[in-house]
């Protein structure tokens, strides 16, 4: 054990989430140990695209680092999104109109070059060691400490584990216990294209609700020098059920749909398609544990709509590098320290989850899907709060009204109640 590592937390993963907990724990004055698997930069098999609750909360973090971002010659600044539903009627619903900022929201960026920024700003913080090229193997609870293997060799002695090691976490399936669920799981792949045809020019990211996809879609995200990100997920009972090899599909729906053949017709892949694991937040469970806490994926934190993980990852993050503050303050590392991470997460994401849960079931009905975007073509504000998922502006507090969810399937405008 004299080769041991002691440290007051041992974060697993050096992703948004796992950089942004230690910016957060730098920020409180708080020792901490990063190890991450993989040697930065690396790549991240996702959509790219970093929405207004990304940028907002990274401003909170560093708004130095956050200008670095929107600032990168490998960014596109994204203004809205569109929603193409199964009939083939497109909802484009601009995120200024919702924020009424002079600078887009958005970004949209490969996440290669994302992750490296945040951990490389991270390997400078003073109170943050970091280990990458290396796995965290084994993992132990007693005296107070949790014990990691490494597989270098070495062990680390933590009095908290924050785990953001993705959604294949090996210490959230083994010691936290959370199983992969098929109907709470979505499986989705990714491929760069150059030569799409339409790509929009304010960077619109491209939702599109195919009838034979549901309850999925495949998405169109635009990048600098006219590439884009292309791909699609599916809740991961359906790809079972139905059979699906998704990397075969996403290659035929580009060459041979209707809505999509004229797009890339001269459009060319880049290397090949790549595929990933989506945990999603479609059901409620815990977080948290005896000197532990789970972050983003590992969480199983994704929107079950929208499928986006990044910002989930990174506010809840900031949460986890709080709570571990408090715990570490007052020498209190139980399971019902820990469960104050839970309430502040679900405080937080709870509400907003619960109506992507509800809009993913919605969507698997082709007539309502198409009833709703055809309605808020018509109101806009109706068009507006389903932005107010991207932009994270008042969307929580209209989520607490009572009469919301039943507005948003009639197409009403949501009002005060």
């Amino acid at each position: 054990m004299s080769d041991a590592l002691r440290t007051d937390v041992c974060i697993l993963g050096g992703g948004p989430g796992g950089s942004s907990t230690a910016i957060q724990l730098a920020r409180h004055g708080i020792d901490a140990l990063l190890v991450d698997q993989a040697r930065f930069p690396r790549d991240k098999v996702c959509g790219d695209a970093l929405s207004g609750k990304v940028m907002r909360t990274l401003e909170r973090l560093d708004p130095d680092l956050a200008a670095n971002v929107k600032a990168g010659a490998s960014g596109l600044p994204s203004w809205g999104v569109i929603f193409v539903a199964p009939s083939g009627r497109a909802l484009r619903v601009p995120f200024s109109r919702t924020t009424g900022l002079g600078e887009a929201p958005g970004v949209i960026m490969p996440r290669l070059r994302f992750d490296d920024l945040l951990f490389q700003h991270v390997r400078g913080l003073h109170g943050i060691t970091v280990i990458e090229g290396v796995a965290a193997k084994d993992f132990d609870h007693a005296s107070g400490y949790w014990h990691i293997g490494l597989s270098n060799g070495r062990t680390v002695n933590a009095r908290i584990v924050i785990d953001a090691s993705g959604a294949n976490s090996t210490f959230a399936r083994k010691v936290a216990g959370l199983p992969m669920e098929p109907k709470h799981h979505a499986a989705g792949v990714r491929a760069y294209f150059s030569g799409v045809h339409d790509l929009d020019p304010q960077g619109f990211i491209e939702l599109i609700f195919l009838k034979d996809l549901l309850p999925g879609y495949l998405w169109v995200f635009p990048l600098p020098g006219g590439r884009a990100n292309v791909g699609l997920g599916l809740r991961s009972d359906v790809v079972r059920d139905r059979r699906v090899d998704l990397k075969t599909l996403l290659t035929e729906l580009v060459s041979s749909h209707p809505q999509l053949q004229a797009r890339f017709a001269h459009a060319n892949m880049e290397g090949r398609v790549q595929g990933m694991g989506l945990p999603l937040a479609s059901k409620r469970h815990s977080l948290s544990g005896e000197g532990y806490l789970l972050v983003g994926d590992a969480g199983h934190l994704i929107d079950p709509f929208t499928g986006e993980g990044i910002s989930h990852a990174m506010i809840s993050g900031v949460h986890a590098a709080d709570v571990a503050h408090g715990m570490i303050t007052r020498g209190d590392f139980s399971v019902s320290a820990a469960k104050q991470y839970d309430q502040r997460v679900w405080k937080r994401l709870g509400k907003e989850l619960a109506i992507s849960t509800r809009l993913q079931r919605m969507a698997n009905q082709a007539w309502l899907f198409d009833l709703v975007v055809d309605r808020a073509n018509r109101n806009p504000a109706l068009a507006d709060t389903i932005s107010s998922m991207f932009t994270d502006l008042d969307l929580r507090e209209r989520l607490k009204k009572p009469g919301f969810y039943m507005d948003l399937l009639l197409g009403r405008a949501p009002g005060p109640r």
